[in-house]
């Protein structure tokens, strides 16, 4: 069976890490440690092994250790299915990460197709009762796994909207420009419309029959008012007729940043929203467990997973079923807690590492 693991991770100023490094198997690892020593910094740095901006979706100076503020750095080695990359990561001064494949230069989304990184965070845990950007991020992030040129279409048509926008509240009547523009943003739209939409199809496969103590979400892709027109000449077609309306508002009213993900927890019929705060959680875990069942489906190995505090939610028995879920998958899921009693069902599946706070920076023991 093909494997995806990261089997070594250093880290030099990152957040609350002066220095520090991990040597690892494929294991999962059960990170624990006082609130405020560093656990999730180290699988903030993890999630950056992956295109984007990270778990947090935080600024490159954010990331850097205070008081030093001098810049960070992340290496490490990524086995996947029998090869072995060594993956650079880095900012100077508050400027836009870099990476480095094999001591060469890359793009950001060149990390996509080496590693395959999910997550779920406390952030989260509100996803079902707050605004549809955060639902369109996290159906994004999805979708960015399985499609790892996602991220290039999204940033292509956040590229031409905004140019589009600024020349529609200046109230600029060329038909041209807009013409240009709207031709972009049709491409790159239908491309995420139609991933996202296949996207949620694995999802439903992978959840369809799968042996899980979490419940089943029914998901569906809905529009606002005016709906998404799916082919790239249908989008196109939208936009031109929108323009005088899209001019009164200022802004594009069509388009895939006008979608949402509406989810009912399946088995009670019961919109994602209206269920309980422990439901909604539920309801996430099982999410990334069957992205990661479709994952291991898709390309023949389970993506590494992060679960940030995750334990703390659940009683003794679901505890057990999700660490027996994680590794029947064959996932290195990297987890945090506050104690090691919380990964007590574990046992020697996992490799157990403590964070401590010592005089203001994190130190890592291996437990």
């Amino acid at each position: 069976m093909a494997s995806l693991a990261l089997t070594k991770l250093k880290l030099s100023h990152f957040r609350s890490h002066k220095a520090a490094q991990l040597e690892i198997d494929a294991r999962p690892l059960a990170i624990f440690g006082a609130n405020g020593a560093g656990k999730t910094n180290i699988l903030e740095a993890v999630s950056l092994f992956s295109p984007g901006r990270g778990m947090r979706r935080a600024s490159a100076r954010d990331m850097a250790k205070r008081p030093e503020d001098i810049g960070w750095k992340l290496s490490g080695l990524i086995e996947q299915d029998g090869r072995t990359f060594e993956v650079e990561t880095s900012s100077e001064d508050g400027a836009a990460r870099s990476v480095r494949i094999d001591d060469k230069a890359a793009a950001q989304t060149a990390l996509g197709r080496i590693a395959r990184v999910v997550w779920l965070i406390p952030s989260m845990d509100r996803l079902w009762i707050e605004g549809a950007d955060g639902r369109r991020r996290f159906l994004d992030r999805m979708s960015m796994s399985f499609f790892p040129d996602h991220s290039d279409l999204s940033l292509e048509f956040e590229k031409a909207m905004r140019e589009r926008n600024r020349l529609l509240k200046a109230e600029v009547r060329d038909t041209h420009w807009y013409a240009a523009l709207e031709a972009k943003m049709a491409k790159s739209g239908a491309g995420i419309h139609a991933n996202r939409v296949a996207t949620l199809e694995r999802l439903r496969a992978a959840q369809d029959g799968a042996e899980t103590a979490f419940p089943s979400a029914d998901l569906e892709l809905v529009q606002s008012e005016g709906g998404m027109p799916e082919t790239v000449a249908d989008l196109e077609e939208a936009l031109s007729e929108s323009r005088f309306r899209d001019m009164a508002a200022g802004r594009a009213l069509v388009g895939p940043h006008r979608s949402d993900l509406y989810g009912v927890f399946a088995a009670k019929g019961v919109p994602a929203k209206d269920c309980s705060t422990g439901e909604q959680k539920a309801l996430l875990i099982s999410l990334i467990l069957a992205n990661a069942r479709a994952l291991k489906a898709d390309v023949g190995a389970p993506p590494i997973v992060l679960l940030d505090e995750v334990a703390a939610h659940l009683d003794a028995n679901r505890r057990a079923a999700l660490y027996d879920e994680i590794c029947a998958l064959g996932a290195q899921a990297w987890m945090t807690g506050t104690g090691p009693e919380l990964f007590t069902e574990l046992g020697d599946r996992a490799q157990h590492i403590e964070v401590k706070d010592a005089d203001g920076s994190s130190r890592l023991v291996a437990s």
